[in-house]
């Protein structure tokens, strides 16, 4: 499905755009085994969001076309001591419909994203992928993005 970025509109997300948030983050093979959308968004998320939003290092971008949220990302900005006390920015939960992808929209999402690192100060950015995302790796290669670190997480 061709899409016209000019009518993307690019925005902080607000708690009204939750559900339909949660419901693209659900939108590939990973989401939809630990992602709960419904009309009724569990007070998990409400909880998470409303943290989000409260904090000035953070923010959730949503992307909406005619009113509806077809892409997302979360970013937090950190304060680091490394590279000489320069600040980064972690950017997750990434996601673009899937119908729309190939469309210039993800590209559109990390242009913001880096924008507002630098105007935040930021020196890197950098992003964590499941590794069974294959097309999201060579996006973000294609995107300037370079895979210099194997990372490691744990369940708590």
């Amino acid at each position: 499905m061709k899409v016209d970025l000019e009518k993307i509109e690019f925005k902080n997300a607000t708690l009204a755009d939750l559900p339909e948030i949660v419901f693209l983050l659900a939108d590939d093979e990973l989401g939809k085994t630990r992602e709960s959308p419904s009309k009724t968004v569990e007070p998990s998320y409400v909880q998470a969001f409303e943290e989000i939003a409260k904090d000035p290092n953070n923010e959730i971008i949503v992307g909406k076309l005619a009113g509806k949220i077809i892409a997302v990302m979360q970013i937090t900005y950190i304060a680091n001591l490394t590279f000489r006390g320069s600040r980064r920015a972690l950017i997750e939960g990434v996601r673009v419909s899937t119908p729309l992808r190939a469309n210039g929209i993800g590209r559109r999402l990390f242009e913001i994203a880096f924008a507002k690192a630098r105007a935040k100060g930021c020196k890197i950015a950098q992003l964590t992928s499941n590794k069974t995302r294959k097309g999201a790796f060579r996006f973000y290669e294609v995107l300037g993005l370079k895979a210099t670190h194997e990372g490691f997480k744990y369940d708590l």
